[in-house]
Formats: C-alpha cells, structure tokens, sequence
C-alpha cells in the first residue's frame, strides 16, 4: 500500500459536522473534482451500448444560478470552475476534463457563466437516449425545484426520499449497470460511519456497480478512521481520491474534497494520477496544497 503524500496532513482528527446548502457552494473546487470525474465515468460507461442507470442519492436542486444571492454571497464558484475555465490546461488535463467543461458549457452558449449543472442535470447532459437517471431528494422544497429541472423528461426519476433509503429501495437497477453516487451535505454527526454502513449495503445488493463516494476534507475529518473501516469492507477495487487546496490544519475551513470509487473504470487511476497535481496548481489557494491518488483495496 502506497503512502500518503502529506500524511500528517490527513490524520485523524475528531469530527464535527458541517452547515452545508449547496447553494451556497455550487462550482466550487470540490465540485470541480467531484463532476470532472462523474463525467469521466459516464463516458466510460458509454463505451458499450447497453443502457446504464445513474443514481444519485443525494441529488440536491439540479441546476444552479450562479447569480443568485446565495451564490454572490459566497463566491466560490470563482475559486472553482471559474479558475478552470480561465486556465490554459495541458492537452492531457483539457483531454480529462472536456466531459464536464462541454456540458457545462452547454449550459451557457453565450460563453459566460451563470449556470452550473449539479451532479443529476450533468449526467443528464451526457445521457444517450437508452441511459436513465434517478434523482433522490429528501428536502421537500429542492425536491420540487429538481422536478421543475426534468419536468417532462422521460429518461429521469425525481423520487423525494432520504438517499440513505434509496441505496436499498433502488438497488439493484434494472439496467444492472451504472453508477450510484452517494454526496451527503455532511450536515450531521457520523457521516463517515453513514458513507461506510450505505456502501455495505448497497454493494451486496449491486456488487457490479460502481460507487463515487463525496466527503469534505477539513482539519478534523477522521480520515485515517474512515480508511480503515472501508478497507475492513474488502470491496474490490477501491480508490481513494483526495485534493487539498490549502493546508489541512487550517480550521474550520473546507480545505480539501475527497472521492471514494469502488469498482471504477480501469483507466481511471492512472489518469487522475496524471492529471491531478496540475488540477491543483490550479485551484491552490495557499500552501500545501496536494494530491493524492492510492488504491485502498485492489483486486480480489
């Protein structure tokens, strides 16, 4: 098992939760990573022609208004997608990222940007017309703003549910092939034990899928912890995927994003180990910033 490029940056720490709309944070760097390589999957999935399902389970509003006050408040989009498409990437890193920044900018043919599709409207953006989404919304109000996002779309679901249920109630697909994206806002105590205990689960009921796992990295995230207990899950193959954009010890700031991917493309690691420390020249937005790609299970 490889180390950790900056260990000491990731160690354990007790865990607090975080107040987290993602109004307020849409096209932020951790949505850079997060949606750079959905789309990277997807495509991948694509490459045969069977359908596939995408299910996300914590889907949120869909599609988000840069302009909006709660956007203007923060401004971190500006951090984020805005930084990237500013940037004059390498052909390997523009190569990586043309899924997204397409659909992205599908979303606004005048060439500025004011909308940014959130995980479901960009799968979506992406989808053949065999391929299916299931939106799974448990906030009442953004469940019916994602609705109003796919009114008439036969291709998607929006079901108003806890997530956490949905990786019983929607698994396995009946495509038997696609991707469960599992993205808590991380509002509540235990969200890492929950990110375990709802991969468990929901991999014995669809073991072939592949599962992308979202979670914050801040000073007291309990990293070390939650490796351990997803490699006492044995579930082949899983990676780790984890950008700092700044020091971890700084608190209470969201320092960096992480990605657990079980069952992913077999292409996958050596391409965001290509791409990934780029990316965060990038979006660096003070010392120490890293990254960091590691097989955390392999092959069984």
């Amino acid at each position: 098992m490889s180390a950790w490029i900056a260990s000491d940056q990731f160690r354990d720490r007790s865990a607090r939760p975080m107040n987290y709309r993602h109004s307020y944070h849409a096209g932020n760097f951790a949505d850079v990573l997060k949606h750079a390589v959905l789309a990277q999957i997807i495509t991948y999935l694509k490459r045969k022609d069977q359908a596939f399902r995408i299910i996300d389970t914590h889907a949120g509003i869909g599609l988000y208004d840069l302009s909006s006050k709660e956007a203007q408040k923060t401004g971190e989009w500006h951090g984020g997608v805005g930084r990237v498409m500013e940037a004059k990437p390498s052909d390997q890193l523009a190569a990586f990222l043309a899924p997204w920044l397409t659909a992205v900018r599908e979303m606004n043919p005048d060439g500025g940007m004011r909308l940014y599709p959130g995980s479901p409207k960009l799968a979506r953006l992406l989808f053949r017309k065999q391929d299916r989404l299931s939106a799974i919304e448990l906030h009442p109000a953004d469940a019916k703003q994602l609705r109003s996002v796919f009114e008439g779309d036969y291709q998607v679901r929006v079901t108003e549910l806890d997530g956490w249920l949905s990786l019983g109630a929607h698994l396995p697909p009946k495509e038997k092939r696609g991707l469960v994206l599992i993205d808590p806002p991380f509002e509540q105590e235990g969200e890492f034990d929950r990110l375990v205990d709802g991969l468990a689960r929901a991999t014995r009921r669809f073991p072939g899928g592949t599962y992308m796992l979202w979670h914050p990295i801040k000073a007291d995230s309990p990293l070390a912890t939650f490796d351990k207990k997803l490699i006492a899950l044995a579930r082949p193959r899983t990676l780790t995927v984890r950008l700092l954009v700044r020091d971890n010890k700084i608190s209470p700031s969201l320092n960096g994003t992480g990605l657990v991917i079980v069952n992913p493309p077999f292409t996958l690691e050596s391409e965001l180990k290509a791409v990934l420390p780029e990316l965060v020249t990038i979006l660096a937005e003070g010392p120490g910033a890293v990254s960091e790609v590691r097989v955390l299970v392999g092959e069984s």
